[in-house]
């Protein structure tokens, strides 16, 4: 058991922990821990960890292994120079090692002994055996092959993986030890932003993978559809305490919702109750009569529990975007195109062999996936004009082209306040009012968005920065490298809602699976040398990838897709014609109208005007009942929906609240049914 009680933590005078206890779930459960930036989730890990005290307060560990995976691994270098990959994710089994040691050192002493018949030589014999025994319990035969597949599910060639650990980039040297973490196979695994620096085949991999993990696992993380898949249960962090709910992060959203409008109104109708009763204390307070029930309600109110408004909700920021100018249909055109790096020495590392053509135009909405090293943002530096490559780039006509990449960050005035920065960017035309909403939407408020000067910032707060300078100009081609990287869940909620209305072309490279989703209509993937493109959501690729058919939607040249669409539209007619049969949109387009339609009367309406007066009483009388019951049952449910209680039980929860939406169906059903047989009815008695 994993118990926190009481903790409080402060850092510089301001509270981050203030009072938290929680249990962490035992067993197998699956928590999204969620908050704020700010909230103190990072620094929760860490206490729950070990590696941070906690000012008060104790953390109760009753014999349960913990692991860590730390969000600024990536930033910190490798403190091993001669570690490997393989030799870092080999360490999670340290003891085998060891014990494989001793069992080289005792061979190699047998095989050199020359008095075989000594009681040492049959000791090591002994020990040797017990070793060996050790070894098969720890199933060491099967470490090796182990760490090379979990390597290889992260993304490293198996040539990659006795590179030096220190040649690789942070984020590569985080999956290095997320690949040991998970072979370590700890009680309780504490995942601090595991998707970073991921792509979305690792991020798959990595869900089949928790999916079979044998231990509970607390994930931080601002990748929703990750969350979505991965966590049963969600503990939000705010104000220094957690609030648990059942359920997956869509879920929290709604029961939060839920929970907020309760404790709204119970706030409100507390407030409107004292204030009836100071009402009455102000207008008495002087009258003898009433003396006593004054004060009989003066301490009515000194005892009152009170209850506190719901806190703020954050990222409620708006976001629009400039409103660009039109383009040419075509905004973007690539020939058939080739690159490779190094080419024409021995390094010479192929990316595009023969790709393409593409073509990107007017009203795109691009999502450009792929592995890690596939090409992706070689393929963005082409289509920006930065990337020379064997084939011919085309703009549009009225192109106004700008990008976001992460180095941006790194050409930021340090001397310059986030406004002043922001205004550098923006057009004349935008007022100082404009870019501080713009700020806000991307977590700089108040004083910070005026007095803060660059330099002042962490290198995730520079690079939303120079996010929300790239989207400050009415640009109508946008290119977006990794943008949601930085952002909190809300923050890309912002961004999502911004880039919906936006009137103008984007293609976004993004592994965040949820928010591509939300904003893409189109899917370019760049697998082995190729750009594969597919008309469609993200979802919807997804759905044919599963089921075997992407290679049939996919297309690798712009058109195509609408080719083939055609071809399969006729061949369907063709094929239904041979059937002797017309498909459900050919038999609906020429079935003429019914009798009821065209005397502007539903099938209802014949039932009842084909009744007698006698069955118009009885079905009057029979749906009054029923609506009586399914009032009645309507309000026990909203009873039962008001009490707080209820929302600790993720399945109950969606019972109550199905049952719910399925008795006003039928109420509105019943209303509709009573009101036209009771009008029919009232003709046929007043006739």
């Amino acid at each position: 058991m994993l118990q926190l009680h009481d903790l409080s933590l402060a850092f510089g005078g301001e509270p981050v922990l203030d009072g938290l206890s929680w249990t962490v779930p035992p067993g197998d459960g699956r928590v999204g821990l969620v908050g704020p930036n700010g909230a103190g989730k990072t620094t929760l890990l860490r206490v729950i960890a070990g590696t941070l005290t906690p000012d008060a307060g104790r953390v109760e560990n009753t014999g349960v292994s913990v692991g860590y995976l730390r969000q600024d691994l990536q930033s910190s270098p490798a403190s091993d120079q001669e570690a490997t990959p393989r030799s870092v994710a080999l360490s999670a089994f340290d003891d085998v090692l060891a014990l494989e040691a001793e069992e080289e050192r005792l061979t190699r002493a047998l095989d050199e002994a020359d008095d075989h018949e000594s009681e040492a030589y049959w000791n090591r014999i002994e020990k040797l055996g017990r070793v060996q025994e050790r070894l098969d319990t720890h199933e060491a035969h099967r470490i090796r092959p182990r760490t090379e597949a979990m390597l290889a599910g992260l993304g490293f060639a198996e040539e990659e993986m006795d590179r030096p650990l220190a040649s690789f980039s942070g984020g590569w040297r985080m999956r290095a030890a997320l690949a040991r973490l998970l072979l370590q196979k700890p009680d309780v695994l504490l995942l601090d932003e595991p998707t970073n620096h991921l792509d979305i085949d690792a991020i798959d991999w990595l869900e089949g993978t928790l999916d079979e993990y044998d231990g509970t696992v607390v994930i931080v993380s601002h990748d929703r559809f990750f969350l979505d898949r991965m966590v049963t249960s969600i503990a939000e962090l705010a104000r220094g305490r957690i609030t648990t709910y059942e359920g997956n992060y869509s879920y929290y959203l709604e029961a939060r919702k839920e929970r907020r409008a309760l404790q709204q109104a119970r706030y409100e109708n507390q407030q409107k109750e004292i204030k009836k009763i100071q009402a009455f204390i102000d207008k008495f307070r002087y009258n003898a009569s009433k003396a006593a029930q004054v004060q009989s309600r003066i301490k009515k109110l000194e005892k009152m529990d009170r209850v506190k408004p719901p806190p703020p909700l954050t990222g409620g920021m708006n976001l629009r975007l400039p409103q660009p100018r039109r383009a040419g249909e075509i905004v973007m055109r690539l020939s058939r195109f080739s690159k490779t790096y190094g080419e024409g020495t021995p390094e010479a590392v192929p990316v595009f062999d023969e790709a393409g053509p593409l073509a990107v135009e007017r009203g795109d909405k691009i999502a450009l996936i792929g592995p890690n090293g596939a090409g992706k943002s070689t393929l963005m530096r082409m289509l920006r004009g930065t990337e020379p490559f064997d084939g011919e780039r085309e703009e549009g006509h009225k192109v106004d082209m700008t990008h976001f990449a992460q180095h941006q960050a790194d050409v930021l005035d340090p001397d310059h306040t986030l406004l002043e920065s922001l205004r550098e960017a923006a057009p004349p035309s935008r007022e100082d009012t404009e870019l501080r909403s713009l700020l806000g939407a991307f977590l700089f408020t108040g004083d910070d968005a005026v007095r803060k000067k660059v330099h002042m910032l962490s290198g995730g707060e520079q690079s939303r920065l120079a996010l929300a300078r790239t989207l400050s100009s009415p640009a109508n081609l946008l290119l977006l490298d990794e943008p949601t990287n930085h952002l909190d869940l809300p923050s890309r909620e912002v961004l999502v809602d911004a880039l919906q209305q936006y009137a103008g072309t984007f293609i976004v490279v993004s592994h965040d699976r949820h928010f591509i989703d939300e904003v893409a209509t189109n899917v370019w993937r760049v697998e082995q040398g190729r750009v594969l493109t597919f008309d469609g959501t993200y979802e919807e690729y997804q759905w044919h990838r599963e089921h075997g058919t992407a290679a049939g939607t996919f297309s690798s040249e712009k058109g195509a897709s609408d080719e083939r669409e055609t071809s399969e539209n006729s061949a369907s007619k063709s094929e239904s014609a041979q059937n002797g049969r017309a498909s459900p949109v050919e038999a609906a387009a020429s079935q003429p109208n019914g009798a009821a339609e065209q005397n502007g009367t539903s099938d209802a309406d014949s039932a009842y005007a084909s009744m007698n007066t006698y069955m118009l009483r009885q079905t009057v009388e029979e749906v009054e009942t029923d609506i009586e019951e399914l009032e009645a049952r309507e309000e026990e449910l909203q009873e039962r929906l008001a009490d707080p209680t209820l929302y600790d039980d993720a399945k109950r929860t969606r019972e109550t609240r199905e049952e719910y939406e399925r008795v006003q169906e039928e109420l509105s059903d019943a209303y509709e049914t009573w009101e036209k047989a009771g009008e029919l009815l009232l003709e046929r008695e007043d006739g």
